[in-house]
């Protein structure tokens, strides 16, 4: 089996790996938004998204280590890839009526679900500070969703669906990053997603026309690339430094939201992520708090 690669202390080059992950995330809902708005189905869209994936997976991994394929923890292993097909799967069909500010807006409050998340499944103890957080959160989520306005779509509830699912997947990510190698992890979260699609995408599948192509292509590379520098910076800097980096794919969305499909974050959007990425920063700087007092010896008694 695949060993993981051990830590090192290169924070810059971590950070900077995780901006670039963040881009890559934007080109791929970019991508599936212009494929879905061609005529194309969404299933196909997030096949071809994660078929290109395991493709790359296998000539950088799976060649050089066929053990790479086999999996120390094979039930985590495909529920979490799992998670993320759902996660993908959602986020795709909702951005085939929302504007790309409003689905990445909404998935910013991953933080504040897998706050929640850690209490149950990973045994975490979240004070009253957290919670309060939590909650003004999700008031933030509210205030982007707007069900009391007349600009409420119902396709908001699939980004809560998608919203959900990645924060399971990104639970169990943290179950298994001491016991599976990148190399594993990459290639069954794409291997299982484009396993479970295949069959349901034959029968019916449209190939793209003209311009459509080149996101067609593109669109697994960049799935591949964003989930590789996305690991990679999480082995050369803490994950409580790269935490806040993924807020910045709310300028890369807005500016792919006017460049590609003319739209502009409405104030509402504006304001409900500003409450959403205040809570998060919260969040993030009470767990260093937490993690600092737990890491810190206790003074020696004279």
């Amino acid at each position: 089996m695949a060993e993981a690669k051990p830590r090192e202390e290169r924070t810059g080059t971590g950070v900077l790996l995780m901006v670039l992950a963040v881009g890559f995330f934007t080109c791929i809902d970019s991508s599936a938004k212009l494929l879905i708005l061609a005529g194309l189905p969404a299933l196909q869209v997030v096949f071809a998204r994660y078929f290109g994936h395991f493709v790359l997976a296998v000539a950088l991994f799976g060649l050089r280590d066929p053990s790479a394929f086999r999996s120390r923890a094979p039930m985590k292993q495909l529920l979490r890839s799992l998670f993320l097909l759902g996660s993908t799967i959602l986020n795709f069909t909702a951005l085939q009526y929302l504007p790309i500010t409003v689905t990445t807006t909404i998935m910013f409050a991953g933080p504040i679900v897998i706050t929640l998340l850690a209490v149950p499944l990973l045994g975490e103890t979240v004070g009253l500070r957290r919670i309060v957080a939590v909650c003004v959160g999700f008031l933030g989520v509210l205030v982007v969703m707007q069900p009391w306005g007349a600009d409420f779509h119902p396709a908001m509830f699939l980004s809560l669906g998608a919203l959900c699912c990645a924060s399971c997947y990104f639970v169990l990510t943290r179950m298994l990053s001491d016991v599976e190698a990148n190399a594993t992890q990459q290639l069954w979260s794409s291997g299982v997603a484009a396993a479970c699609l295949a069959p349901l995408v034959w029968q019916g599948w449209t190939w793209p026309e003209g311009w459509s192509w080149l996101p067609f292509v593109l669109i697994g590379g960049f799935g591949a690339a964003g989930h590789i520098a996305a690991t990679v910076a999480h082995r050369l800097a803490d994950a409580s430094i790269l935490a806040p980096v993924v807020y910045v794919q709310i300028f890369m969305a807005a500016f792919s939201g006017w460049a590609l499909f003319d739209t502009l974050p409405t104030i509402w959007t504006l304001c409900g992520g500003l409450i959403i990425i205040g809570s998060g920063l919260y969040i993030w700087q009470r767990e260093r708090v937490v993690r600092g007092r737990v890491r810190r010896p206790l003074p020696v008694q004279r």
